[in-house]
């Protein structure tokens, strides 16, 4: 990039207001608030600053609230997949905007009004990493400006115009400029935080895969397909729908051309779910075959989505399957996701350390249980982007102790020769080996780690590339293009202590 363009760009954003008094392209002054008004903004753009506002300030979900926003709009299919784009895209590359504000508008992120810099974060996205146009991305953007602060439509102006004058590969230089150490100069280009860049390192690293760091980080940064999973054994009719076929690892899962259409209008026996997850479900239910009459449980359920797969696979051999959940809301939720499938499940509302048996219906231990522990979520950044801007190392210490207290609850309710999948949502070593080589620990001769890689070999469709010890299996998503899923096989020896005694 031009130095000169640089800093007179920067000079104009944090001073004079650039564009005033001109035509800015439909026919209207950003200066004349009578004609500017006349400026129309599109409902996706209307619709992602609503979602952006709703995430910064009530720390919303954004894959919880788009929907809901995308429906109350009534938003075209086209219109809705600009949004989702405009909304996942700005927050997935947030902090990498950011840096490109600060420069542009020579001043700290921090000293923006907050409103404002998610317009400006949304324009960033716009004119970096799409193919808008680019007087449709400042001008409407310049309009949202002047709705959420009036006096800073001209500031934004300015700043956008800079930012478009330079282009993607230029500021990845520039902002890479700034940092001092490789994990420092990822975290900057692929916005995300350093200790989850060094986080993420340790884990491939683990495996002997620590030169596919950068390669995750972008799949980080991708737009994930939407994945269904054809709950088994209900008899679901696919050929009427378009573009169906196969996924390429889990039995049941598929893509289709409408995967929310197909999903809505199958009365609930297909849903929405990452292979990952389909994968992790099934290496429970599938590792050995099921017996008629077996127990098992899903301790913490919510959403339920992985419930919704064992309670299919537990119709389908015969077992019988209870549902925990701490908070009543999720436990709701998972209820719903349940709903299509035939089988009476039980589903209790409790924490997940404080079993009792006899309430859950297993006075002598389940079977198998899933552990689909509360995590930092590292794994799931596609689908939750504004996830790594909400977390901190001090997080890991926290929940690696709630996680190691529900795989010990687990384990005690367990019966002798059950099975415990270990999951998380996360590859943070602290996660994932760190809490199983405690648990294993603590559990003593009675624990057996099962060849988990090899239940889920048998399971794919096609062959994966897995690293690290056979005893567990680590997902990725630039690996498998799933979320990053831990799975870990646990079982009970028989000879071990009665999980009515043991457990809580």
């Amino acid at each position: 990039m031009n130095g000169g363009t640089t800093s007179g760009g920067r000079g104009n954003a944090g001073g004079a207001r650039l564009g005033n008094g001109k035509d800015n392209g439909n026919g209207s002054r950003p200066g004349s608030g009578s004609r500017a008004a006349s400026t129309r903004i599109s409902p996706a753009r209307l619709v992602a600053v609503d979602v952006l506002e709703a995430v910064r300030a009530d720390e919303a979900y954004a894959n919880l609230l788009l929907p809901t926003r995308i429906r109350r709009a009534g938003l075209s299919r086209a219109d809705a997949a600009f949004a989702t784009e405009l909304t996942y895209g700005t927050l997935r590359m947030q902090g990498f905007y950011d840096r490109v504000i600060e420069l542009a508008a020579n001043r700290p992120a921090e000293a923006v009004d907050p409103a404002v810099l998610d317009v400006l974060r949304l324009g960033a996205h716009q004119l970096l990493a799409t193919r808008v146009a680019t007087h449709a991305a400042v001008n409407e953007q310049v309009e949202l400006a002047r709705r959420v602060a009036p006096k800073a439509a001209g500031f934004a102006n300015a700043v956008l115009r800079t930012i478009s004058r330079t282009s993607p590969e230029e500021w990845r230089e520039l902002v890479a400029e700034g940092t001092s150490g490789e994990d420092a100069r990822l975290a900057a280009v692929t916005s995300h935080p350093e200790w989850i860049v060094r986080a993420l390192r340790t884990a491939l690293e683990h495996e002997g895969r620590g030169d596919e760091l950068e390669a995750l980080l972008h799949a980080d940064n991708a737009s994930p397909r939407v994945n269904l999973a054809v709950l088994p054994g209900l008899g679901v009719d696919t050929t009427g729908i378009d573009g169906f076929e196969p996924d390429r690892f889990s039995p049941i899962g598929a893509v289709a051309g409408d995967p929310i259409a197909a999903a809505e209008a199958s009365g609930g026996r297909i849903r929405v779910q990452d292979e990952g997850s389909q994968l992790a479900a099934l290496a429970l239910s599938r590792a050995v075959p099921v017996r008629p009459g077996e127990r098992w449980l899903d301790l913490c359920a919510g959403p339920g989505g992985k419930t919704a797969v064992l309670a299919a696979e537990a119709l389908a051999g015969g077992a019988r399957l209870s549902a925990n959940e701490t908070v009543p809301v999720r436990a709701e939720l998972v209820r719903s996701a349940i709903a299509g499938v035939p089988l009476d499940v039980d589903v209790h509302v409790g924490d997940g350390r404080d079993l009792d048996l006899d309430v859950l219906g297993a006075p002598d231990g389940f079977d198998r249980i899933l552990l689909d522990a509360p995590c930092t979520g590292l794994g799931a950044l596609r689908r939750r982007p504004e996830a790594r801007w909400r977390k901190a190392p001090a997080d890991v210490a926290e929940l690696t102790k709630l996680q190691g207290e529900l795989f010990d609850s687990a384990f005690a309710a367990l019966a002798p020769g059950g099975i415990l999948a270990y999951v998380t949502c996360s590859p943070h070593t602290a996660e994932t080996h760190g809490v199983l080589a405690a648990a294993l620990r603590r559990a003593g001769s009675i624990a057996e780690q099962l060849d988990t890689r090899l239940v889920v070999e048998g399971l794919s469709q096609h062959p994966l590339d897995l690293a690290g010890a056979p005893e567990t299996v680590q997902l990725w998503p630039h690996r498998h293009g799933t979320d990053a899923m831990f799975i870990a096989l646990v079982r009970k020896r028989q000879g071990g202590a009665s999980a009515a005694g043991a457990a809580r």
